[in-house]
């Protein structure tokens, strides 16, 4: 499989707890961003994807006609939006209005990915999300009427002022909407977000405890706990995320997007007026590119592989480069292996990181 990403790195609002690279306040450059997209898109042209995905950011704060805009340059560059297996666009409740939905879904769009991230308003309020419950509902069945059938929803875990109870009580509701798929991340206070910066830290404890209740809930009701932070309905696994985990190649476009072709990992300048003086001035758009050899390489596909609950098939080299590592994550109760196969525990699911490292140089026996 191969994928297409698109970044659109703007917001209304920046969240609290963001670290992606995204800007608020930046409306105006929104159609000198899509002329450089187009450029940058001729670049790659012609070529054929299996999967689309239009992440942000906010997509949806692109008006109707700048959506409309966005799927002629994918049809004229690439392929048209609607000969993607899947086409999914991010979008969040305040700006995903009826006339945007009629475009996506004119254009071909056939998956979408709301961020609703609690049901509470005070916690809304509290991480800088502009929404409230009533809004994502409303987008969400604006999005039903407009004939959207696959429809992913984010949650957050761990969030400052949000109790347990009131986190599954979210989650049961968003349950009896009957999303296709629902992602549940664990808060992560990253350096530089204005959460860091106000000392707010998280509570592991009550953080376990949700995600623990979070997968014993959505397994019960019929989500099948696919991805570490990712379940969803049989058959509705995200295909563009499943090629990442898979180690699939992929191209993105824009500022800050990250590719991946014949081994070699790259990212473009993550400035937004960095992008757009660099597609101006005819200037290489790469800021960073790395290609993996070696353990580091073989250590790497096992670690996206670990990601996926299923767990993942070891060539007869990886076992053997890696059997020390592996051992001990057995011995810890992070790892289940039969054969050549191994996948994390229950236990591992929730202290991931920690078994990942093991497959992340350097190794000992290259000190």
């Amino acid at each position: 499989m191969s994928g297409l990403y698109i970044h659109l790195p703007f917001c209304r609002q920046k969240c609290r707890y963001c670290d992606f690279a995204s800007f608020a306040g930046a409306e105006d450059l929104i159609d000198d961003y899509l002329a450089a997209l187009d450029k940058e898109a001729s670049f790659y042209a012609p070529a054929r994807f299996d999967t689309l995905y239009v992440g942000g950011g906010t997509p949806s704060l692109l008006s109707a006609t700048q959506l409309e805009r966005l799927c002629q340059l994918i049809a004229k560059h690439f392929m048209a939006v609607s000969s993607f297996a899947e086409s999914t666009l991010e979008a969040n409740p305040e700006s995903c209005s009826e006339d945007k939905l009629a475009v996506l879904k004119q254009a071909g769009f056939n998956r979408l990915s709301l961020g609703l991230q609690s049901f509470d308003d005070a916690v809304l309020k509290r991480i800088g999300r502009i929404h409230d419950a009533a809004s994502f509902l409303k987008a969400y069945n604006a999005a039903r009427r407009a004939g959207f059938e696959n429809i992913s929803v984010d949650l957050i875990a761990g969030l400052p002022g949000q109790s347990k109870a009131l986190f599954l009580d979210g989650l049961k509701r968003l349950i009896s909407l009957g999303p296709e798929h629902i992602s549940v991340y664990g808060l992560q206070v990253e350096e530089g977000t204005p959460f860091y910066k106000e000392g707010v830290q998280s509570d592991d404890d009550l953080l376990r405890e949700e995600l623990e209740q979070t997968h014993f809930v959505l397994q019960a009701a019929g989500y099948k706990h696919y991805e570490i932070s990712n379940f969803a309905r049989p058959g509705r696994e995200s295909k563009h995320n499943l090629n990442y985990w898979q180690n699939g190649e992929y191209l993105g476009l824009g500022s800050a997007a990250a590719s991946y072709h014949n081994g070699v990992r790259r990212s473009n300048i993550s400035s937004l007026r960095g992008y757009l003086h660099c597609i101006e001035g005819n200037k290489p758009l790469q800021e960073f590119a790395e290609c993996l050899q070696g353990k580091e390489k073989e250590g790497e596909q096992i670690m996206l592989g670990l990601r996926m609950l299923d767990g993942v098939r070891l060539t007869p080299q990886q076992q053997k480069m890696f059997a020390r590592e592996i051992e001990e994550l057995v011995r810890r109760g992070l790892v289940a292996q039969k054969g050549d196969f191994i996948k994390l525990t229950f236990e591992g699911m929730f202290l991931a990181n920690q078994a990942f490292m093991a497959f992340v140089g350097p190794f000992e026996e290259e000190k």
